[in-house]
């Protein structure tokens, strides 16, 4: 019989992903303005905080691509959308730490694993 217990790096990861998934649909068609933005941005970063295994979020709009969707729109706000944000997310798992981001990627705002750190079994 083989072991298929999840590694601790593997568990790691596994809470990067669930942090991921909170931010992005809990967030997504806030309403945002360039004079809202830091507030959001903190909101969101404390919010994930929140979360067990969570060491650290950092959330930047990106303000220029944020202020051409409002010049392009017809108010002075739009929809919070993976498009206007970079985060990064730290994990401490075990021992394990795992740095994932979120980037604009071809048009794509594409979440990955940066780094995984003390990958025990």
């Amino acid at each position: 019989m083989t072991d298929t217990a999840p590694t601790d790096a593997e568990a790691a990861c596994f809470e990067a992903g669930i942090k991921f998934g909170s931010l992005y649909h809990q967030f997504a068609g806030t309403p945002v303005s360039p004079d809202s933005a830091d507030s959001v941005a903190t909101a969101m970063e404390e919010a994930i905080e929140n979360q067990p295994h969570c060491r650290a979020v950092e959330v930047d709009v990106r303000e220029d691509e944020l202020a051409a969707a409002i010049a392009d729109g017809g108010a002075d706000y739009t929809e919070l959308t993976g498009r206007f944000l970079e985060v990064e997310i730290v994990i401490d798992y075990e021992g394990c730490e795992v740095v994932a981001r979120m980037e604009m990627e071809d048009g794509y705002p594409l979440m990955r694993l940066e780094s995984v750190e003390g990958r025990s079994s």
